[in-house]
């Protein structure tokens, strides 16, 4: 189950204490660069964890600047669409309302009367390399500021190239079920407030795990773990070795 930290009292608290509830995930982010670009990818890294879990969710974007500009860089991203926010449909019932904002932004921004997730800064211009750019915010905490540099986007532009070959050679052998005890501690790190670095820690151990553990199972183990990350890790299966 979902857990998160809401902001508004720094409790750990049950993302959808309603499962099956709809559950709106509002996006806060008005204009475009890097930091407004981490807001919706928080966004969308609760949208699917939400839905690993069996809840409906309703993403929404609220904002009034550069919102085309905003929705073509998420896209480019891989952050799933997000309906209008200003538009909000009335009577769909939804259980609860989660509302992802800047941890600079002011406080009205969001209701008061809502769950919250903060989301710190990021320090430098949206890079043109989009998906690097997504495996080095998801590299850090949420709540940590980010500096975007050369080496930064150069290491998880590297890794990302690594791994995805990995994965393509990895399909190449019989597939075998992913672990139980990697499965579960992929599952425990998102579930405790969208801890990502921790799954990219379990994502590193088992690459590095040597001939103990087959390379069907790394390759089921990478796919199960994009479904949350979206790093597109199994782009380059059928290429040429």
């Amino acid at each position: 189950m979902l857990r998160i930290i809401d902001a508004r009292t720094g409790d750990r608290v049950v993302a959808a204490p309603v499962r099956r509830g709809l559950t709106r995930v509002e996006a806060h982010a008005s204009g475009y660069g890097s930091d407004t670009l981490r807001i919706l990818l928080v966004a969308d890294l609760l949208v699917r964890a939400l839905e690993l879990g069996g809840t409906p969710v309703w993403p929404l974007l609220t904002g009034e600047h550069d919102q085309a500009e905003l929705r073509a860089g998420a896209a480019a991203l891989g952050i799933h669409p997000f309906e209008d926010g200003q538009d909000l449909a009335a009577g769909l019932g939804e259980a609860q309302v989660l509302h992802v904002v800047g941890l600079d932004r002011p406080a009205e921004h969001a209701p008061l009367d809502a769950a919250r997730l903060t989301v710190a800064p990021v320090a430098g211009k949206v890079p043109a390399d989009l998906t690097a750019l997504r495996l080095a915010l998801l590299a850090r905490p949420r709540t940590e500021p980010v500096r975007l540099d050369a080496a930064l986007l150069s290491e998880a532009h590297e890794t990302l190239v690594r791994w995805r070959r990995a994965v393509a050679d990895w399909a190449r052998r019989p597939s075998r079920p992913v672990p139980d005890e990697v499965r579960g501690r992929l599952r425990t790190a998102w579930e405790d407030d969208l801890d990502v670095p921790e799954m990219l820690r379990v994502l590193r151990w088992v690459e590095d795990a040597g001939p103990a553990l087959p390379d069907g199972a790394r390759f089921e183990t990478y796919a199960y773990a994009d479904r949350l990350l979206g790093l597109e890790l199994t782009r380059d299966l059928g290429a040429p070795a």
